[in-house]
């Protein structure tokens, strides 16, 4: 059985899932697309090239929003676990099985069916994203037997929070913006929540009451230091901080008091990629144990309504699954070796580059699904110079406060950090233990590691072992290879356009090995 799924809306995505199994997940801003964006008939048209048949079910996740793209319901709708649409339709010519459920449902069913492949009486899944703050307890067949309502919108009112400091940010009719919940989280480790005042914390308190935050209602908040205060401010930061321990402590609250203890919990919404918040719900010690897939997001959404459909029509919800199910990179050009000279890709040479302060735009085999580079669309660069991070914020043009994540051979965790777990899909937040790390250590003493290992990233693995050999310790910086605001880059010529644009002097694609003529 073949299912092909979409998720409308923001994040707009295609999964494909042949008997179990993901065949692809693609998303419409990756291939240098706007980040966020609607689904796009490139994308339809990528996974239809590479499909060798008809889907037997199509399966349409829920939504709804007013606007230019979309006006009212589709499908099943965004709420809702009860329900489901299942009916004989065509595709093509030919008849097949129209799914549909809703926006909740599918990241109910993302986390379940992604999770260890293992029955439990009941589990929990915890969806908390922009607009849904809740649990749902789970049975052995896959019902929700219960739904715990804890917040309305907890992802919304944390991008909120930076609307109403940032002065830039309109004081009405604005509603908060997808990309500020990930800036905020980077600022919340630039304070302690003990700093906060009564004021601040008042004005926290207000914000986590209300009930909706579209649009964000920041002149409401005049009254407040909040106001216009600006994000990298004392107030800012104290703010954001508070914000991220007051909003945890809610939901953590909630879990203790309602949910049976040693259950399993699966973790789903955008709120899911919170690596602080990952690791208090893991050493929380009220659950037996806590999985997070990689595109917790909206980016997993068309995968869960896919999952859904699977679980439905056959009982079962779990599926294979490998974070590397994106496309192939395009060589749409060769590089003109007027500028670019070639060379084979050797993995001592290309570490000795690296620790001569080269950053090295890395390319390999299928793009990751999920917003992280998980080394196959990644920029690389030294961990232990601290200009490192500098200069990748400079290349990535973002804000200098957002820390950069290492790259971390499995080898090296228990002398490098504080914890030597394996998270290969970076969703965790530890303890940085060796000084020399000083790119990848946020200013909390942090850092959210990508964990290599050759099962699960050889070729970044062979390069880590080349940079151990020379520093001691494998580790590199590793930040995904974009242009600001748009999704990962996929063809060559992007990618000679951006190194070139800014200043990446080495490309790899695959084993060949680019370098700039009259770079570093």
């Amino acid at each position: 059985m073949l299912i092909v799924a979409f998720k409308p809306g923001h994040d707009g995505c295609m999964a494909a899932i042949r008997d179990g199994e993901l065949l692809y997940s693609l998303e419409s801003e990756k291939d240098s697309f706007a980040r966020y964006s609607f689904l796009t008939p490139t994308t339809v048209l990528e996974l239809a090239e590479r499909l060798d048949a008809i889907p037997d079910v199509i399966a349409v996740g829920g939504w709804q929003e007013t606007g230019i793209n979309i006006r009212g319901v589709e499908g099943a709708g965004y709420t809702g676990t009860d329900s489901v649409i299942l009916r004989e339709s065509r595709f093509f010519g030919k008849k097949v099985q129209y799914f549909s459920s809703s926006h909740e449902r599918s990241h109910i069913m993302g986390g379940i069916g992604m999770a260890p492949a293992e029955r439990h009486p009941l589990q929990a899944v915890l969806v908390w994203e922009g607009l849904t703050g809740k649990f749902f307890l789970v049975d052995d067949a896959y019902r929700v037997v219960r739904t715990i309502d804890v917040m309305t919108q907890p992802g919304a009112k944390y991008a909120a929070l930076f609307a109403i400091c940032d002065p830039t940010f309109a004081a009405a009719g604005s509603i908060p913006r997808l990309s500020d919940a990930g800036k905020l989280m980077a600022l919340a480790a630039h304070a302690d929540p003990g700093d906060a005042d009564a004021d601040i914390t008042a004005a926290i308190d207000r914000l986590l009451k209300l009930d909706n935050v579209y649009p964000v209602p920041k002149e409401e908040f005049r009254d407040t230091p909040l106001f216009d205060c600006g994000v990298t401010s004392a107030v800012g930061t104290t703010a954001a901080a508070l914000l991220t321990e007051r909003m945890f402590r809610i939901f953590a609250d909630t879990a203790i008091r309602e949910l049976p203890q040693g259950i399993p919990l699966r973790i789903a919404g955008g709120c899911g990629l919170n690596c602080d918040w990952n690791a208090e719900w893991a050493d929380l010690g009220h659950f037996s144990e806590v999985f997070v897939p990689p595109c917790a997001n909206d980016t997993g959404s068309a995968i869960g309504t896919g999952i859904d459909a699977l679980a439905t029509l056959t009982g079962s919800p779990h599926i294979s699954w490998n974070v590397y199910s994106g496309l192939e990179f395009v060589r749409d050009q060769v590089p003109d070796p007027s500028r670019w000279a070639h060379r084979r890709l050797d993995h001592d040479a290309l570490s000795a580059a690296l620790a001569a302060g080269r950053v090295v735009a890395w390319v390999q085999g299928r793009w990751e699904i999920g917003p992280r580079a998980l080394g196959n669309r990644s920029l690389l660069a030294d961990a232990s110079s601290a200009a490192s991070k500098d200069r990748l914020n400079e290349i990535k043009q973002r804000e200098d406060y957002r820390p950069i994540a290492p790259a971390a051979r499995v080898e090296d965790l228990a002398a490098a950090f504080d914890k030597d777990f394996e998270d290969p899909y970076m969703l965790y937040f530890r303890r940085v233990r060796d000084t020399r790390l000083k790119a990848v250590t946020h200013v909390d003493g942090s850092a959210r590691v990508q964990t290599v290992s050759e099962q699960t990233n050889a070729e970044l693995h062979r390069l880590l072992g080349a940079v151990a050999s020379r520093s001691g310790t494998g580790v590199l910086c590793n930040t995904s290879l974009n242009f600001n605001g748009h999704g990962f880059i996929n063809r060559t010529s992007d990618l000679v356009a951006y190194c070139e644009a800014r200043g990446v002097d080495d490309m790899v694609i695959g084993n060949d090995w680019y370098h700039r003529a009259g770079g570093a």
